[in-house]
Parts: C-alpha cells; structure tokens; sequence
C-alpha cells in the first residue's frame, strides 16, 4: 500500500497515485548539474570541451576530484529542504550521458556514474520530492545546440542508427536500475528534440518507448514535441501512461525581452498571448485529454529592478494561466551564478570572483546564448547579417532561421571555443583544499536567493482539486 500512495500514473488528463488521488508536479529543473550549461555555472562553449580542458590544467586525479566536489556540493540535503520548504514537489533531473557511457567504451555502462544520481533522487524522496530523470544529452545530440553538449550546429542521433543504438542501451540501464522506485516520477526520454527531417523521431520515440517498458512497465514515460519541444505534429493517438511535455519560454524573459506588456522582436505581447502561446503548444494534450507537464519555462533576469519587476511579472501571469488548467510544471533552473536561479553563488564567492574576468569577456563578445548579447560585436555580425539578407533572403535553416543560425556559428562556437582554455586557466595549481574552497560557493548556505522568485513559486506551489477538463 506504501507504494500505491506513492506510484504515479496518469488517468485522463490528470496524474494520480496508485490509490487514485491527483498529483501535480510542480517544482524545478537542476540545470548545470549532471548536465553543465555554459551560463549556468561561468564555462564557454560546451560541456565536454570545459572538462576536456580543466583535466589538461589539472592531471587525472584532481579533475576527478574538482568535478565530485562540484556535484556534491550544488546539490545537497539542505536544497532538497529548500525547495520543500516552497510548497514545490518535484525536480527535474537533466543528465548527460558520459557520465554513464564513454565514447571510446560505447555500450559499457559506468556504475560509478549513478552515484550522484541516486544521492539526489534519494535526498528528494526523504522530502517527499518526485524526481524525472531527463536525458538532457544524447549521444551524438539530440539537438543543435549546447544544452545537449554539442560542440557545431549539427544533430548526429537522427542520422547515425548506432547512437540511436546507445540511447536505446542506456535508457534500459536507467530504467532496470530505478523500476522499483516510487519517487522517481518517470523518464523524460529525451530534451528538447530537433529532428530536421520530422521523419526519425517518432519511430525511435516507439523504439525507447517498447525498450523501457519491456523492462518497466509502470513508471510515467515523458516525451517531448519535436523542435525543442514545442511541435506536436509528430503524434498521433496517445500511447498509455505517457505525458506529454512542452517547453514554453515567454519571448519577454528572454535577455533581449522588451517590455512587458508591450512589443518583443515586433510582437506584442500581453497575458492574452501568453495564454494564447501556451494553448497553441498544448493543443495535442487538450485535444486528447491527457496530463500537460511543462518540463521548462521562466524568464532571466537582468539587474535592472525595472526590467526584472515586469519580468517578475511574466512568470506570475504565466503560472496563473498553469493553474487554470490545472498543469504540473518544472521552472528552469533552480541554481545558477546569478541569470535565472532562485538560489545562485554570490557575486563575491570565490568561485565567482576566480572567473569573474573570463565572466566579462564572455558578455563583451556575446558568447553565452541564453545570457549574452552582440550589442559589443556589432562590428562584426552586422557584416555578416547584411550578406546573407543580400545573398541568402530565403535562407530559413532549421530549427530557428537564419539569425540563429548566425549567432549559433559565429557567437556561441567560433567565439566561444577559444575562450575554453583561458577559463581552465583559472584553475592552474590548485590543490584539493583550494577546490573545497570554490565548489563551496555552490553550496545553499552560502548561496544568495532570489526572495521575491522563491515567494511567488511558494504561491503557485499547490493548486486545490479541481474539476478534470
């Protein structure tokens, strides 16, 4: 009976357990974890390419040792307290799979990988905190960006049958090793998908799908619209126990928002479209009646009290229209050095003041896509812009045009690689003591936090029964 009040499945549009009783998960995604992002935690360009560089700096062993710390120290007993304290039950845990596989060693599943994973979910479940494992870097990439850890512009899975291979064999270790575990929620099986074509990704969707059921037939599986999970044209009728997730980022909470309400890259936008944009992504769910889990959403923030009040703003008009519908949610991101977390390293810990030139050179040249703009090397992607509206006026590459395009290769990869070396610098000659003293910083108590977002998710927290629609 323990784990029936516990086991989550879906019934109708909603989440129950195993007795019954509705569930909606809201809390957060870890970002920068077990899955580093260039902005969340200070590293140029991609996750590989830091540690790559840091391991040359460092040797073997201390690179071992800098990387645990890390992890053990970003998340720990007394943020799982935190965010129960906030009313929220859910995390959502993004994880890459080197941690699990290595390139040179396809289809050899590493044990020791598991630790970091099974301590958080474990911290979760004594709060009483469901976990999602999210598979948020595939091998060979999932996507054209640096959130998967791709180092070009390119999506390798849907083209190479024995990364699809990889994913297929990791997914059954994951889910053989957590099938008996109530807390986990279920399995997000891949983030932010992009498949060019539209063709590949939902075979293999079926093929992860009857993989991870042949081995756990009950535990929630989470699949994501194609195009970073914002298409839906993909699915037909609804597969059992599935939910099915949207990203909904709000064009105001980007770096480059306009005002709130008011015009963004020449869109107005009110509360009106915010509700209107997030039906539109949520049409396939209303229309089959299943649950509406929004795996991402949340604005950045500035500085600026101005800017950030209307951000603020955003978020509250956005989870407002969450609750109308009833939808389970998981913010991005709960920790960072400063952009978007609710609990952040402060402006003086040591890690912080130790990258802190690397820091503003990545904001002079723009290199950071979520948290950096061109407005410093305008000089030099004016040019370029210019050429390929003369040249290439029809030019609309997947996933987002041309513009991104741009940014992607010049900004975030031709820029950025080079500034990976002069960020492991920072870490020359550091011994063991002088690593405890940095991932510190990490740590929640001495983390600073972001009071206004942590009171307006504490009254977004938890939403009475309501009438299933």
């Amino acid at each position: 009976m323990a784990n029936d009040a516990v086991r989550l499945h879906t019934s109708g549009s909603r989440i129950v357990t195993g007795d019954g009783q509705p569930v909606v998960l809201r809390g957060f995604g870890l970002g920068g974890w077990m899955n580093m992002e260039n902005f969340i935690t200070g590293y140029p360009a991609n996750e590989e390419a830091q540690r790559e560089a840091v391991r040359a700096v460092l040797g073997d062993e201390l690179y071992e040792y800098f990387f645990d710390t890390f992890l053990a120290d970003f998340f720990a007993a007394d943020d799982a307290k935190f965010i129960r304290s906030l009313g929220l039950n859910l995390l959502r845990l993004p994880v890459n799979y080197r941690h699990f596989e290595s390139d040179m060693e396809p289809f050899v599943i590493k044990d020791e990988g598991f630790k970091h994973l099974d301590r958080a979910i474990d911290l979760c479940a004594k709060h009483q905190i469901y976990t999602i494992i999210d598979l948020h870097a595939v091998p060979g990439y999932q996507n054209q960006h640096w959130h998967s850890d791709n180092p070009t512009h390119l999506a390798f899975l849907w083209r190479h049958k024995h990364f699809q291979d990889r994913t297929v064999h990791l997914w059954e270790a994951v889910a053989a090793r957590y099938k008996d575990n109530p807390w986990v929620a279920g399995y997000n099986l891949i983030n932010e998908p992009a498949d060019p074509s539209g063709q590949v990704i939902l075979p293999f969707y079926r093929r992860l799908f009857d993989a991870v059921r042949a081995i756990d037939p009950d535990h929630i599986i989470f699949l994501e619209g194609n195009r970073y999970s914002t298409d839906f044209s993909i699915f037909a009728e609804p597969w059992p126990n599935v939910v099915y997730a949207n990203h909904d980022y709000a064009l105001p909470g980007f770096i480059d928002g306009g005002p709130y309400p008011g015009l963004t890259r020449g869109e107005y936008i009110d509360r009106d479209v915010l509700e209107q944009t997030f039906l539109a992504r949520s049409t396939y769910m209303l229309e089959h009646n299943v649950p509406i889990w929004v795996g991402e959403f949340g604005p950045v923030y500035t500085g600026d009290p101005q800017a950030d009040a209307m951000r603020y703003q955003v978020l509250r008009d956005q989870l407002d229209i969450y609750d109308k519908y009833d939808v389970s949610w998981a913010i991005w991101t709960y920790k960072d050095i400063g952009l978007q977390g609710v609990v952040y390293a402060a402006p003086d810990s040591p890690w912080v003041e130790l990258i802190s030139p690397v820091i503003e050179k990545k904001a002079r040249l723009g290199v950071d896509a979520w948290g950096g703009r061109d407005t410093q090397i305008r000089h030099i992607m004016e040019p370029i812009e210019q050429t390929f509206a003369t040249e290439f006026p029809n030019y609309r590459p997947f996933p987002f045009g041309a513009q991104r395009e741009i940014d992607q290769l010049v900004r975030h990869v031709l820029l950025a690689q080079p500034l990976v070396e002069e960020f492991a610098e920072r870490f020359h000659g550091l011994d063991r003591a002088d690593i405890d003293k940095l991932m510190a910083s990490f740590l929640f108590q001495n983390c600073a936090k972001r009071t206004e977002l942590a009171s307006i998710l504490r009254a977004h927290a938890t939403v009475p029964a309501q009438t299933p629609r």
